[in-house]
């Protein structure tokens, strides 16, 4: 009896015994997609983890169930059934073969033998010992899967009941750190959606009124906070489903047409620089961008007095609320300072301080996100950028780490100093390019380099030192381009304004193709949910881990079609993979020197509004510059040398190129580094030369050796990479295996094929013969991928004209062609050749 006949005939039924989907609100979940595989290439994916079974029970996963055929061990599927719930975050976990349950606590690590499966009853007070009344609520309300068209990812789900676990218990500062592209959007609906329908709100939850009463007052009014508008517009769009009276944009405009802030609603979605305007002030504060700064105070607490209320209510928007309007606030990208002490905007959160606030975040703690830490405690849950590659839900990358002969420059008298002063003797470094020193001649060696790697018609973001830099790059590649399109590139930052915006969206829209690269400086770094990046192009230094990280986000989303990413460093930026920080833990940050704490405690004074204007800072008009006479002053920008290269000299510009491939530990790896660990790999797989010869020689056995090494990290497109670093291009990707393990000469395709022709003449018939001449030629030209069994049938239909019927006539029996094109195989892997 197989698996399949055990689960219908024994196990289904006694799940059903035990009430699971019996019972109402149970349901059993068969073949439940954990993971979907890490992307390998050319549309394939390693393995997927599914699990036979997943127990629910009141909308909450309770158990895994792992079924094995009648005849195996009782046992044999504990080893899937721990990782499963490992991966789940569930507690208990079965095995069975149909004979018996065998049940694994996971908490306790208790395991054995049980006579049947638990009921769902017992299962729920088995998880859930402690009675909490706002627990049951949020479990009473199903995730909304819009039909069910759209089922959340499973550590989505986990992260959801994380956070709800956590409210709860009454805690009220609660952090989730998710990489770019993991849908952290899609986990603050499904909160709210939660939330809205338990009809959770503070005052209930923190007066225990559910106990005593039974049921709550109202529902709850939540705030999603983001920092720039594509991120708080990307939210309300993504809240669709709720009621349309139920959501809230607060807009400047709108405020300023009511005279008042809109309070009708539930839902509702602004920006911070949108809150730190006010009513004194006739225009919004911006975005911040280029390192702009915005402050409302630097206090670490809730406003003290009814003096400090009203002065929130003069100066600022969100003072028109009260202090507890907002029972539940989601920050977005709480990283970029919401919560750091001296931050742009802490204190809207302090002024908010009564609601529970979800920090959401892409970035592990490190030394410069310490204070998001601090403020919002250890994350709940966090998914690892490494964790959505080796999952499957986000796109792998490959780097190529390109140096050119005139990364750093010494400047010579046959150079000329177009405008600006030059130090003479002076080594200017990556750093100072585009800031004091710009050399045109350099720019466009960069352009025409990576112009001349990517497809012209992939989608890719350049990131510039600064809004200038990205002016000139947007020219250099449209004047090198090859596409007719005049929209082709466009810059996009914060001088671009609506125009930009524009851009962005029509970049960002998979339907359209231009514009196809757009070049920016701090902007598009985050806040750019385009699924179909190809390339991001690195043409500035990135200091900061936790932007590149978020660089590296861009390209990270899943696309139809797209199996990698590729980073074109010009920066040495990869140098960050290197640093502990991007996997590693950080060091402990150091207590205050004043109170010494972490985190600060000491008392940091409200600033006053200026007497003139009335705004916090102050934003009356600065007087010119002394010295260049504009404002803002410009002569930084007055001060850039620009200088010209020597005839030449262009011309004489090198570079190197160095690929490295992503790693399963999270890491990319080099060309060296991937020899050496395929070299350590490939003895699981084959014991000798012999064994590798016979395993290659048989489309199956071919196709499973090529599977095992993609699920051990060395998938196809990194053995192409290294047929080009073997100088084997021309050869067969057995090759690249011989020479690892073996070090054996490549022999080109064409030359294998030749050879085996001998062989095929005293094996086949003349038609035969006449059919794997065919076959070879598409070897030859393509590669070994033309060998397997799969492109049997389209071989056929090129060599005889689509007719299949032709090609049995002309060859014998569907089960004898298979046999001819198998069979032939083995002569073009045999030792003799050479």
């Amino acid at each position: 009896m197989n698996e399949a006949e055990t689960r219908a005939e024994y196990i289904d039924p006694a799940l059903a015994q035990a009430g699971w989907g019996v019972v109402e609100g149970s349901r059993i979940r068969r073949e439940y997609s954990i993971t979907l595989g890490r992307l390998e290439g050319h549309g394939k994916r390693g393995k997927a983890l599914t699990a036979d079974y997943v127990l629910e029970y009141r909308n909450t996963k309770l158990a895994v169930v792992e079924a094995k055929a009648w005849d195996k061990a009782l046992t044999e599927g504990v080893g899937q059934a721990k990782d499963y719930a490992q991966k789940l975050a569930i507690r208990f976990s079965y095995a069975s073969n149909g004979q018996g349950v065998y049940a694994i606590d996971m908490h306790t690590g208790v395991e054995g033998e049980r006579s049947e499966f638990p009921s769902p009853d017992e299962l729920w007070n088995a998880t859930f010992a402690r009675q909490n009344a706002w627990r049951d609520r949020f479990a009473a309300v199903p995730f909304e899967d819009r039909g069910g068209y759209f089922q959340g990812r499973y550590y989505q789900d986990i992260a959801i009941d994380k956070v709800l676990a956590a409210i709860a218990e009454g805690k009220d500062r609660v952090l989730l750190t998710l990489a770019t592209g993991t849908g952290k959007t899609f986990i603050a609906f499904q909160l709210a959606w939660k939330l809205f329908h338990s009809r959770w709100n503070l005052n209930d939850w923190r007066f225990d009124a559910l106990s005593a009463n039974g049921q709550p007052s109202r529902r709850p009014r939540i705030l999603f906070l983001a920092d720039r508008n594509i991120l708080a517009d990307q939210g309300y769009n993504a809240f669709s489903a709720f009621p349309e009276d139920a959501l809230v944009r607060i807009a400047p405009d709108e405020i300023r047409k009511k005279g008042k802030v809109p309070k009708n609603g539930n839902i509702f979605f602004t920006i911070f620089q949108t809150f730190i305007s006010g009513p004194v002030s006739p225009t919004v504060r911006p975005e911040p961008v280029e390192g702009q700064t915005l402050s409302v105070h630097g206090s670490t607490s809730s406003p003290r007095t009814d003096a400090e209320l009203m002065q929130y209510k003069r100066n600022f928007y969100f003072g028109e609320y009260p202090p507890d309007f907002f029972d539940f606030i989601v920050i977005d990208e709480c990283h970029r300072g919401g919560a750091n002490d001296e931050s742009n905007w802490r204190g809207i959160l302090d002024y908010f301080s009564p609601a529970v606030q979800l920090g959401l975040t892409a970035t592990p703690k490190r030394k410069d996100n310490v204070d998001t830490y601090a403020y919002f405690g250890e994350p709940v849950f966090i998914y690892s950028l490494k964790d959505g590659i080796n999952d499957g839900y986000l796109t792998p990358f490959r780097v190529k780490q390109i140096a050119t002969t005139l990364d750093d420059y010494v400047f010579t008298t046959d150079d000329t100093v177009v405008e600006g002063e030059i130090e003479m003797g002076k080594r200017y470094e990556e750093k100072d390019f585009n800031k004091i020193i710009e050399i045109r001649e350099r720019e466009k060696k960069r352009v025409e380099i990576f112009l001349a790697q990517i497809n012209p018609r992939e989608k890719t973001l350049v990131f510039c030192a600064n809004q200038q830099h990205a002016l000139l790059i947007r020219d250099l590649i449209n004047e090198l381009k090859t596409v007719n399109d005049p929209n082709y590139c466009h810059r996009v930052t914060a001088n671009d304004g609506a125009l930009g915006e524009q851009w962005l969206r029509d970049f960002q829209d998979n339907e359209k193709s231009i514009p196809t690269i757009l070049t920016t400086s701090q902007k598009l770094s985050t806040g750019v949910d385009a699924r179909n990046v190809r390339n991001i192009v690195l043409l500035r230094p990135v200091n900061s881990m936790i932007e590149f990280k978020q660089i590296i986000g861009r390209g990270t989303r899943l696309y139809d079609g797209k199996d990698y990413f590729t980073i074109y460093d010009f920066v040495r930026a990869h140098h960050h993979f290197s640093d502990p920080e991007w996997d590693g833990e950080p060091l402990e940050p150091e207590a205050c020197i004043k109170c010494g704490s972490y985190p600060c405690q000491c008392e940091k004074p409200i600033p006053q509004p200026c007497k003139t204007c009335g705004q916090q800072p102050c934003q009356c008009p600065q007087p010119p510059c002394e010295r260049c006479g504009e404002t803002p002053c410009v002569c930084r920008q007055k001060n850039k040398t620009k200088v010209k290269l020597a005839d030449g000299k262009e011309r004489a510009i090198q570079h190197m190129l160095v690929t490295s491939f992503w790693h399963p530990d999270g890491t990319p790896m080099s060309a060296a580094q991937f020899l050496e660990a395929l070299f350590g790999k490939l003895p699981e797989f084959f014991r000798d030369e012999d064994e590798l010869r016979g395993l290659w020689s048989e489309p199956d056995t071919r196709k499973k050796l090529l599977e095992g090494l993609a699920e051990n990290g060395f998938g196809k497109d990194q053995l192409v990479e290294m047929q080009k670093i073997i100088a084997a291009e021309n050869s067969d990707l057995f090759d690249v295996l011989a020479f690892v393990a073996y070090a054996l000469t490549p022999i080109s395709r064409e030359h294998r094929a030749d050879t085996a022709k001998v062989e095929i003449g005293r094996h086949f018939n003349y038609r035969q013969q006449a059919f794997l001449d065919f076959v070879l030629g598409h070897y030859v030209s393509v590669g070994v991928d033309e060998l397997d069994q799969a492109n049997l049938k389209q071989l056929l239909k090129l060599k005889y004209q689509n007719s299949i019927a032709d090609a049995v006539a002309d060859l014998g029996k569907p089960e004898q062609i298979g046999q001819v094109f198998s069979g032939f195989q083995k002569f073009l892997y045999r030792q003799a050749v050479g």
